[in-house]
């Protein structure tokens, strides 16, 4: 494989370790379960993310950039992740966030204040204005002076994918030197771009490696659809040897969205609990818990074979368990015993 010749930056702690999870696989009966700690990329970015905005917040640094502007959710880790950075570097933010305000911040738009990002909020219904409301922020700031540079839904454009096709380079030898060598990767999959660097690192290196990508977001058709555009702009940019995506590669599952993204559901609540209290893995409702979540459902299906190990990439978002307080003193703090009753 011939390394992208990119600038980035050098935000994340690296190489994150690759753990077994002796008692959930156990519990889960499946076969092994080993899980990629992209949650400890590092404090306030931590996640997944960090890995691809080192390749655009350099991109943006040698554009000479002041601001930097990005899009998501209230909760959104991407946009906590980018204030981060920009406070790390110096820079200012501003995030088009769709949602209303909070009368208290919790989670991630807590930080988001902490990190003193500009913060402009659209109604939900909104969500198909966010890159022209991107874009005009960025003629306001240039008519001022001011230097912006957009970053995309989750740095999901071909030069944030770049950060995952260097995670599958680092994962290689963490994989040989484990006692059994898992074949399948599972991951939740949102915007796309770290789906699509991960595949895009399998591709280039010829690995045998199967991906299982669990939706949190949008239907499986539109989440292919997203890899394969994202796959063309990386031939284009970086890769123009990339191979083409085997069927047999990647497995995209749309059964698990529930209401859709940012909703959660009991038994998804109740099994984030057990992960916390059997393994200390905080996982989170948008996120890692819906994936992990369905890895157990297709486990119990009997669609992963005891004898094959299984790899699950943790991509973070335990900012994100905060604003569901509630959902689980219903769900599941309200099921335990009261003191002193066992």
């Amino acid at each position: 494989m011939k390394a992208t010749q990119r600038k980035k930056l050098d935000l994340a702690k690296k190489p994150t370790p690759i753990e077994l999870l002796p008692r959930l696989s156990r519990l889960i009966g499946g076969p092994d379960i080993y899980i990629k700690r992209d949650d400890l990329t590092g404090g306030g970015v931590s996640g997944n993310k960090i890995r691809k905005l080192e390749y655009c917040v350099a991109d943006a640094l040698d554009k000479g950039a002041q601001v930097l502007i990005t899009c998501g959710g209230v909760q959104s880790n991407h946009a906590r992740a980018t204030a981060a950075v920009a406070a790390r570097l110096g820079l200012s933010s501003h995030l088009v966030l769709n949602g209303t305000p909070e009368e208290i911040p919790e989670g991630n738009l807590f930080l988001d204040l902490l990190f003193n990002a500009r913060i402009t909020f659209l109604p939900e219904e909104k969500g198909h204005e966010r890159d022209s409301t991107m874009e005009r922020l960025a003629q306001e700031y240039e008519t001022q002076g001011t230097r912006a540079y957009i970053i995309p839904l989750g740095a999901s454009n071909p030069l944030g994918c770049l950060g995952y096709v260097d995670a599958v380079t680092e994962m290689i030898p963490q994989m040989a030197a484990l006692p059994s060598r898992p074949r399948h990767l599972v991951t939740a999959v949102g915007s796309g771009g770290t789906l699509a660097g991960l595949v895009a690192g399998v591709l280039l290196h010829k690995l045998p490696w199967r991906i299982t990508a669990i939706s949190v977001a949008y239907p499986r058709q539109q989440v292919l659809d997203t890899v394969q555009n994202l796959l063309e702009g990386l031939r284009r940019s970086d890769f123009p040897d990339l191979g083409t995506l085997p069927r047999e590669t990647l497995t995209v599952l749309d059964d698990y969205l529930g209401e859709g993204y940012g909703t959660t559901t009991p038994e998804q609540l109740r099994f984030i609990a057990t992960a916390a209290a059997t393994e200390e893995q905080l996982l989170d409702p948008v996120y890692t818990g819906k994936a992990f979540y369905g890895l157990s459902r297709e486990i119990a299906a009997g669609r992963f074979p005891k004898d094959e190990p299984v790899l699950f990439l943790h991509t973070g978002g335990a900012f994100g368990l905060f604003p569901f307080r509630k959902h689980f003193n219903q769900a599941v703090f309200s099921t335990l015993s009261a003191p002193g009753k066992h």
